[in-house]
């Protein structure tokens, strides 16, 4: 990983622009090239990574002085999942920046350790590493059928599958076990892991599980979705899009389904 006295303005690299959930775009890819060619500050510029063995550097829109038309990083999900993800990560620290200005022990101010990569307290000297906040999303099989949801915000009448934050004192499991039971109704068994996604959305972790169907009645909670059903592997409406966990969890659901037909 290069070392900040070692990025410079001639020397090519990937550049992750952000502010927010929002990242820089240049000609539908991430910029590449050299701080001098892209006209941005590489005295900020920090290395999260290497794609391609070239550095992925990330810089704060607000240390750019020129105006910038930014993206949502959801914009981003076909791209190459290595880069994705460090494109997230990217993301996620320009979120501790912009958030963790003041330290939550003692009000000082919080400055940027370059070698921790973490907020650090100029009067206290405590160092505040990055907030994740670990959700789950569990996609659940009846036999052959799939339990998907819709949500308010997804005004296009796409369909997903429940998720959810984790709280305080419980397991993922019975995390899994009560979103499905609030939002829903039902209750689910034979919980199990399959696989988890940085969701830079702004900073939250997503855990995914599979689970089984178990007892109750489906009665969707109206202050949380729009709709919750029972799906057919041959009736599958319109879904999360390609690069989520969610559609990840879909097509692996769909999949199990219909090798058991």
């Amino acid at each position: 990983m290069l070392k900040k006295g070692d990025i410079n303005r001639t020397k090519a690299a990937y550049w992750c622009v952000v502010s927010g959930s929002d990242i820089l775009l240049s000609q539908d890819a991430l910029p590449f090239g050299t701080a001098e060619a892209l006209d941005l500050p590489y005295q900020q510029a920090i290395e999260v990574g290497r794609y391609q063995d070239f550095p992925v550097l990330w810089l704060n829109e607000c240390d750019v002085k020129r105006p910038l038309e930014l993206v949502s990083l959801r914009e981003c999900l076909d791209f190459p999942q290595s880069l994705f993800l460090l494109m997230s990560k990217a993301v996620q620290y320009g979120h501790m920046s912009q958030t963790m200005r003041f330290c939550p022990q003692c009000g000082g101010r919080n400055h940027l350790n370059h070698n921790q990569l973490a907020m650090q307290c100029s009067d206290c000297r405590t160092l505040h590493y990055p907030r994740i906040f670990p959700c789950i999303i569990v996609a659940v099989r009846k036999q052959q059928q799939i339990l998907l949801a819709q949500h308010p915000r997804h005004r296009n009448g796409m369909y997903t599958v429940i998720a959810g934050f984790v709280e305080v004192g419980e397991t993922l499991e019975q995390c899994v076990a009560r979103e499905v039971k609030e939002e829903t109704g039902i209750d689910v068994t034979n919980i199990r892991y399959f696989a988890s996604q940085p969701w830079a959305f702004p900073s939250s972790m997503m855990v995914g599980f599979v689970a089984d169907y178990h007892s109750g009645t489906l009665k969707p909670d109206y202050s949380e979705l729009s709709d919750a059903c029972w799906f057919d592997v041959d009736q599958i409406p319109l879904v999360a899009p390609s690069g989520t966990i969610a559609r990840e969890l879909i097509e692996h659901t769909v999949g199990e389904i219909k090798r058991s037909l």
